[in-house]
């Protein structure tokens, strides 16, 4: 007869003797992730363009070798390098990393008018950026089993008019996420999280942060009840990088309180 399965034990630090690498970890949804990690007991080393983020970010978490910082350029390959050499002589291993770091404004402007210039700011920061990273990450995720996260948007499935660079960018990184995860598995697992709005006011460095102003109907019109905070969006990628989520890999992930699932006619 088969063996009587297993009770698992729930692992209340899964991210322990785990270090992450997260782009644009400083402030917002980045800073939101870096936080989840470090609770779960893991290790963080976020690269962001805002040095005072940074800085700030090491001074409120107070958790001594556990985290660190080092200014990085996404659309910079030698910046990318020099960010992952660090981490690589800080902590010595790399478990698992988050692209997460990208130009968040949408930009409206129509098509026909839209520079090159513009155009090509988007993907080289939104998506070139995570290919650069994972591109200098792997040989140490390869080694560790590890794992990618790439922050897409719910618009990579829909949009507002006049969006198209950022559409584009965020829609590259979900065929980015499955054609790595065919390439990269089974040692690396890659997985993307598209979040929907996430209001990061109070995730900014301290002399930007303010208290949200949203009202009833901002939370309501979501079926969830309320707007999305980093929270959100760091308890997923706890899952998606431990390795409770070890037959996961080439998928993406909505986290948005429902909206692309309700039907919205005006």
């Amino acid at each position: 007869m088969p063996k009587i399965p297993a009770m698992t034990t729930y692992d209340a630090h899964p991210m322990h003797d785990r270090v992450v690498l997260i782009t644009g970890g400083a402030q917002g949804v980045g800073r939101g992730i870096a936080q989840a990690v470090l609770g779960a007991g893991g290790s963080v080393m976020i690269g962001d363009l805002d040095k005072e983020a940074g800085a700030a970010c090491l001074q409120e978490w107070q958790v001594g070798d556990r985290a660190a910082f080092r200014q990085l350029d996404v659309s910079r390959e030698s910046s990318v390098r020099r960010w992952v050499d660090a981490a690589l002589a800080r902590f010595g291993r790399i478990d698992g990393l988050v692209n997460n770091a990208g130009i968040a404004d949408p930009l409206r402007e129509p098509l026909h008018t839209l520079p090159l210039e513009k155009w090509n700011r988007y993907i080289n920061t939104n998506l070139t950026g995570a290919f650069l990273c994972s591109k200098y990450t792997l040989p140490a995720l390869n080694k560790a089993n590890g794992a990618i996260i790439n922050i897409a948007s719910t618009r990579a499935l829909q949009s507002e008019p006049d969006t198209e660079a950022y559409a584009a960018s965020k829609g590259g990184l979900v065929a980015l996420t499955h054609a790595m995860a065919v390439s990269v598995g089974p040692s690396v697992r890659v997985n993307a999280i598209l979040p929907g709005w996430i209001v990061t006011d109070a995730w900014q460095k301290p002399q930007k942060r303010h208290t949200p102003k949203l009202s009833r109907i901002d939370h309501q019109q979501h079926p969830a009840g309320r707007v999305g905070t980093p929270e959100d969006i760091g308890a997923l990628a706890v899952y998606l990088l431990s390795s409770a989520a070890g037959f996961v890999t080439g998928q993406h992930f909505v986290v948005d309180g429902g909206m692309t699932v309700k039907m919205q006619y005006a």
